[in-house]
C-alpha cells in the first residue's frame, strides 16, 4: 500500500515536471510583416537581421521555456492590403505569432484582422506582437486582447519629450512636421496638447503633413520652416522621411533644433553627420550607449552584419515570450496571451511590465542628443564619429499615460 502511494506520488511529480517543460524543444514560428523594399526597406532589412540575430541568442537555453524561435519576414511593401495577404499566408504556413511595427496604418489593419480571425477560429488563435507602431489608438479605443505593444506609444513619448522641453527656455517657436497617416496625426495632436499644458508661452508657428515615403526633396518644407521663424521642429518621421528631412535642413541652412523619435534609424546618422551636433534630440526606450550586456550584443551584431542594432523592442519580444511560455507551460497563443498580461521581466534597462489593462509595455524612456562620440559614450553609428548620448532618463511612471481601453477577453 505504501509502495503504491509512493508510486502514485512519484508519477504525479513526474507528470507535473513534464508539464512544466512540455514546450521545451518546441519550435515557435515568428513571422514579421514589414517592408523589405522601397524607400523604407532598409529599416525593415535591418530589423530582419535583428530578429534573426536574437533568435539565436534567446532560443533553447536562452529562454526559460526552452523553446526554439524560428523567424522570417514577409515583405508587405508598407501596404495594409499586402499585409493582410501576408497575414493569411503566414497563418497558412502554420505561424501563430505575427510581428509588425513599421506603420500604424498597417498595425491597425493587422490588429483588426487578427481579432476577427481569432473570433472565427477558436483553438487556432494567433497573437500580434507590435514592436514599433506607436498610434495610441492601438491600446485605447481600438485595443485588442490579441495585440501586445512593446514600443512606447506616442502619448508616452510626447509626455516625456515635452517634460524635457518645458525646461528648455530657448524653445519659443515650434513647427510640427509629420507623415500623413495616423502616426503623424497623433504626434501633432499630442505635441500641441502637451505643450499647451506645460509651456503655454510656446507658439506653434506651423504644421504640415506630407505623403509617407514619397517625398525625395524636403527643401520646400525646410523653406516653410525657416520662413515661420521656428527655432524647433517636432517630427515623428522615420526612415527616409527623416534622413532626407535632415539632409535638406543641413543643405539649406536651417540651424534650429529637431526633436525626434527615430534619429538613430538606418540612414539618419549619416544624414546628420557633424552638422546635427547638439541640436538633434531623440526620445526612445533605448539609445546607442546603454552599457552592460547591450553593449556586447551591439558590438557582436556590428561585427556580424557591419550594421547597427537599434530596435531594442526585438529583445523584449523574445524575453517576454520566453517568460510567458514558461509561465503558461505552453506555446498555445491563447494560454501565452493570458500569461503575458501583467507580466514583468528584467530587460536591458531594468524591469518592464506588460500592462494588463491595455497590453501596453510600461518602460523607461530616454532623451538623447546627437554629439561627438567620446570615451563615456563611444558607440558611433554608421561610422559617423558621432553618437546619441543620454541627457535624461524618465522612469516607467513618468512616461506612463492612462488608457481608455475596454478590453474584451475571450
Amino acid at each position: 500500500m505504501k509502495f503504491g502511494l509512493k508510486f502514485v506520488a512519484a508519477t504525479v511529480a513526474l507528470i507535473c515536471a513534464q508539464g512544466a517543460l512540455a514546450q521545451s524543444g518546441e519550435t515557435v514560428k515568428l513571422v514579421r510583416i514589414d517592408p523589405l523594399t522601397g524607400l523604407l526597406g532598409p529599416v525593415g532589412v535591418n530589423q530582419d537581421k535583428s530578429y534573426k540575430f536574437f533568435a539565436e541568442k534567446f532560443s533553447g537555453a536562452g529562454n526559460p521555456a526552452g523553446v526554439k524561435f524560428e523567424f522570417t519576414t514577409i515583405d508587405n511593401k508598407l501596404s495594409p492590403t499586402e499585409s493582410l495577404n501576408a497575414l493569411k499566408a503566414a497563418i497558412d504556413q502554420g505561424a501563430r505569432y505575427i510581428i509588425q511595427g513599421n506603420g500604424s496604418s498597417v498595425a491597425l489593419a493587422l490588429s483588426d484582422a487578427v481579432t476577427k480571425y481569432n473570433e472565427r477560429n477558436p483553438g487556432k488563435e494567433v497573437l500580434y506582437l507590435n514592436d514599433s507602431a506607436v498610434d495610441p489608438d492601438l491600446t485605447n479605443s481600438k485595443c485588442s486582447y490579441w495585440h501586445f505593444r512593446f514600443d512606447a506609444d506616442t502619448s508616452m513619448k510626447i509626455e516625456a519629450m515635452t517634460t524635457f522641453m518645458k525646461d528648455q527656455k530657448d524653445i519659443q517657436k515650434v513647427y510640427i512636421l509629420g507623415q500623413n497617416y495616423s502616426h503623424g496625426v497623433q504626434v501633432a495632436k499630442f505635441a500641441k496638447e502637451n505643450l499647451a499644458r506645460k509651456r503655454p508661452d510656446i507658439q506653434i508657428v506651423g504644421e504640415d503633413l506630407h505623403p509617407l515615403a514619397q517625398v525625395r526633396d524636403f527643401a520646400p518644407y525646410i523653406a516653410k520652416i525657416k520662413a515661420s521663424g521656428a527655432d524647433t521642429v517636432i517630427t515623428g518621421n522615420w526612415g527616409s522621411d527623416l534622413s532626407l528631412l535632415i539632409k535638406a535642413a543641413n543643405e539649406n541652412g536651417y540651424t534650429g533644433k529637431f526633436y525626434t523619435y527615430y534619429a538613430g534609424v538606418t540612414g539618419t546618422p549619416t544624414a546628420l553627420g557633424t552638422n546635427g551636433a547638439g541640436r538633434v534630440y531623440q526620445i526612445s526606450y533605448a539609445h546607442y550607449n546603454m552599457g552592460g550586456q547591450m553593449d556586447k550584443w551591439m558590438k557582436e551584431f556590428h561585427d556580424k552584419y557591419n550594421d547597427d542594432f537599434y530596435t531594442g523592442s526585438v529583445i523584449r519580444v523574445y524575453q517576454t515570450l520566453g517568460a510567458a511560455m514558461a509561465k503558461a507551460k505552453s506555446t498555445d497563443p491563447l494560454k501565452v496571451a493570458a500569461a503575458l498580461e501583467g507580466l514583468k521581466v528584467t530587460s536591458f534597462n531594468g524591469e518592464v511590465e506588460m500592462r494588463k489593462s491595455d497590453h501596453q509595455l510600461q518602460q523607461p524612456l530616454y532623451m538623447a542628443v546627437w554629439q561627438k562620440a567620446d570615451k563615456k559614450y563611444p558607440y558611433s553609428p554608421e561610422n559617423t564619429g558621432m553618437t546619441l548620448a543620454p541627457v535624461k532618463e524618465f522612469p516607467n511612471y513618468v512616461s506612463s499615460t492612462p488608457t481608455s481601453c475596454a478590453m474584451k477577453r475571450p
